[in-house]
């Protein structure tokens, strides 16, 4: 019986970095039988000194770990899939729940098993569970993230179901954390969702934002932006930025000590100048885009792979249809990060602002 195995990264180099491999075998134990005598020293990688499955590898035929069915002796047929998925560093093995929902990634040479791991492993702030948030955590917990945190106070309104496509109907006059939470929950029960309902401020953001990997900004005012901004400096997190107007977004990635939002914008406008989305508009569709472009980011940097918007920012004209990115840097007189910085603690952001925090 001809069969198609899946190779996970670390026995790669057995394989001459194959992912797939075929092999023939009528049950399990011939067909890693066969792969080891295809390619020599793949059975030290399965197989304990009684040719005995080690425990800490899992074999999966078709999405079903082979203990749930006869171990070693599961037959196989033409046509079958194999997987074989060792234990990672971290965490315990993933379930054959997990093995078919992250099947997509697991056969990418990108993501693989290790990678699935750092995901599953990985920590993520969505600021907002607004417009941006919306398709951030719907993404996010798609992936596997393993713990989403939601930082929000506000409840959800009619006019929000336009663009902040993670609620509905029935949840008006909902808190926006609880209803996305059970969204996301029921999109992927794997995952640990933390929501934080108070305001962000002063007094609570380094007690909140050091618990987590990677911070993604989505609020919609320059008092929380800031806020967030030097958090996410101070507690040494990378943040991915971004922001919504009308038919226009912004994204960009901040790595500690690599620039920060105060490089880019050093100060907020004069209160009024620049209006809201309450108060302006925005295009429905627009904060989909942008959002999955910041959820993108995020993942990218968990499985360290790609090259992120580090001293990029990513340009997005939805009328035009045009994207563009422009090169930022460090400001070494940056207030926050630069030589001499005069910011070392979390400030008045209201103060700073000159307007109040309203919602995300």
């Amino acid at each position: 019986m001809s069969v198609k195995v899946y190779i996970p990264t670390p026995f790669r180099k057995i394989t001459g970095n194959r992912t797939f491999v075929d092999a023939d075998g009528i049950d399990v134990n011939g067909v890693l039988r066969d792969l080891d005598q295809r390619f020599p020293g793949f059975g030290e990688m399965v197989f304990d000194g009684e040719q005995e499955l080690l425990e800490h590898v899992n074999v999966y035929v078709n999405n079903h770990e082979i203990t749930s069915l006869e171990g070693a002796e599961t037959k196989v047929a033409d046509g079958d899939e194999m997987a074989v998925i060792p234990a990672i560093a971290g965490g315990a093995a993933m379930t054959p729940e997990m093995v078919e929902r992250y099947s997509r990634h697991l056969i990418m040479d990108q993501v693989g098993p290790l990678g699935q791991r750092k995901l599953i492993d990985g920590k993520i702030l969505a600021v907002g569970a607004g417009g941006l948030g919306s398709p951030v955590l719907v993404y996010l917990a798609a992936a596997g993230i393993g713990t989403i945190g939601i930082a929000d106070f506000d409840v959800v309104d009619r006019s929000n179901l336009q663009r902040q496509i993670i609620h509905g109907t029935s949840d008006i006059g909902r808190m926006k954390v609880d209803s996305a939470k059970d969204r996301i929950l029921e999109m992927n029960p794997n995952i640990n969702v933390i929501t934080h309902t108070s305001p962000l401020t002063s007094d609570n953001a380094m007690e909140i934002i050091p618990e987590y990997d990677v911070i993604i900004n989505g609020a919609d005012n320059f008092a929380t932006r800031y806020l967030v901004n030097d958090a996410a400096f101070l507690a040494e997190k990378i943040l991915v930025d971004g922001s919504i107007f009308l038919f226009e977004g912004q994204v960009t990635t901040f790595f500690p000590g690599e620039g920060c939002y105060r490089c880019l914008y050093p100060s907020p406008p004069p209160p009024g100048m620049v209006p809201s989305c309450s108060e302006a508009g925005v295009l429905g569709v627009l904060p989909g885009t942008v959002g999955a472009i910041q959820a993108t980011e995020a993942i990218k940097v968990l499985l360290e792979q790609g090259e992120p918007l580090k001293n990029r920012l990513l340009l997005y004209d939805a009328l035009a249809m045009d994207f563009r990115t422009v090169k930022i840097r460090r400001d070494p007189a940056c207030p926050l990060c630069g030589d001499a910085p005069s910011v070392t603690e979390l400030i008045d952001y209201e103060e700073f602002c000159g307007s109040p925090f309203h919602e995300n």
